[in-house]
């Protein structure tokens, strides 16, 4: 996208400043879960080793090339993409990783981290068409879908 059309597509968003800064949150949710479902990856242990294993590995390669789709639309908003370390932080975010979990704990852990990324994908969807902003919008119905697809597969496991 050449400069200016990057500066029209601004100009006809009526806040970009607050998609920007919730694609900012979603971005910090995104990264905090790709760190949470690869250290889980590396240390499930049990009789669903291998199902865990695949299942975060796909998960984690998705939401880090996610990761750097939301980065750049922030950055096509004009904005800095950047994550702040405390905003990796457990906080409201859900619960730290804990490796000395089951499989299963790992599994319902990572369910709930998806459920709560997709609720925030949902709500980004309505602050990007309040601020008249379809790409963002569609951006995030796309994230919502897969964390809500990733949180089913993830519920079907862990029985």
């Amino acid at each position: 996208m050449s400069s200016s059309s990057s500066e029209t597509a601004r100009a006809s968003i009526s806040n970009v400043a607050s998609v920007a800064d919730a694609l900012s949150e979603a971005l910090a949710a995104t990264y905090r879960l790709v760190l949470k479902s690869h250290m889980y990856h590396w240390n499930v242990t049990g009789p669903h080793f291998l199902t865990v294993h695949e299942l975060t590995e796909a998960q984690y390669t998705d939401m880090f090339a996610a990761a750097d789709v939301l980065a750049e639309r922030i950055r096509a908003l004009g904005k800095p993409a950047a994550i702040e370390p405390a905003h990796l932080a457990a906080r409201s975010e859900g619960r730290d990783a804990d490796v000395s979990l089951s499989a299963e704990e790992m599994l319902r852990d990572l369910l709930s981290d998806h459920e709560r990324l997709a609720a925030r994908m949902r709500a980004l969807v309505g602050t990007a068409e309040a601020a008249e902003d379809p790409v963002t919008a569609d951006l995030a119905t796309t994230r919502a879908d897969f964390h809500e697809k990733a949180a089913w597969m993830l519920r079907a496991t862990a029985g």
